[in-house]
């Protein structure tokens, strides 16, 4: 069995502060997904990830409800960590593939492919305070979010994700990579409470995401 867990926080802001709480449990190729599904469940926070194999960066990710084949805050953190933990890592293999990885002291960043991230509806209102004021409903699965600054591409944004056991998610990578592949242009989200993102689209197709992230335990 796994003895080492972490906490840490993906998408902190320049200080440090807020980010999005992320489980890490290392060493868990032996775990079944339903062994990993009660961990999350337990832990409770929007998604923990299972690094199966810190070699290779072989993960499984979570939600507190279902398994996803990819989400960006648990790619981002789980790149991060293992390059904190002495391991040189260039990628890591999830259900939907292959993502490149970039880390840094501070943060990482990790290239997907938006298609990897199904059934979120980015929902543009008129200003932030109308993303602030946003009302969901039950079931909602969706990504709102307004311009704070559009010649400079900065975005406020909250993310309602019910149906993966979601209330309120408070830093969604994998909705940050539709958006600016939607958009066609680098975008910077300001999300939740006060945490970052930055996400940009390539010429191939895919997208980058960054963040800043911190160890919270």
């Amino acid at each position: 069995m796994p003895s080492v867990d972490h906490v840490l926080r993906v998408f902190t802001d320049p200080d440090g502060r807020f980010g999005d709480f992320l489980g890490v449990y290392l060493d868990t190729a032996d775990w079944s997904d339903e062994l990993c599904q009660e961990r999350a469940r337990d832990r409770g926070f929007s998604e923990t990830v299972f690094i199966d194999d810190v070699a290779t960066g072989r993960i499984r990710i979570f939600t507190p409800a279902m398994k996803v084949r990819f989400a960006g805050h648990p790619a981002v953190g789980a790149a991060w960590l293992l390059d904190a933990l002495g391991h040189e890592v260039h990628s890591l293999t999830c259900d939907a593939g292959t993502i490149h990885v970039v880390a840094t002291r501070q943060g990482a960043t990790v290239l997907g492919d938006p298609a990897w991230i199904p059934g979120v509806e980015l929902r543009q209102v008129g200003s932030p305070a109308e993303v602030d004021a946003y009302a969901p409903w039950a079931d909602s699965h969706h990504y709102v979010w307004a311009w704070l600054d559009e010649a400079s591409g900065v975005v406020r944004a909250r993310a309602f994700l019910q149906a993966a056991g979601i209330t309120e998610d408070e830093a969604t990578g994998g909705a940050a990579m539709l958006l600016a592949a939607e958009l066609n242009r680098p975008v910077r989200i300001h999300q939740g409470a006060g945490s970052r993102l930055a996400a940009g689209p390539t010429h191939l197709g895919k997208a980058a995401l960054s963040g800043d992230v911190v160890m919270d335990r």
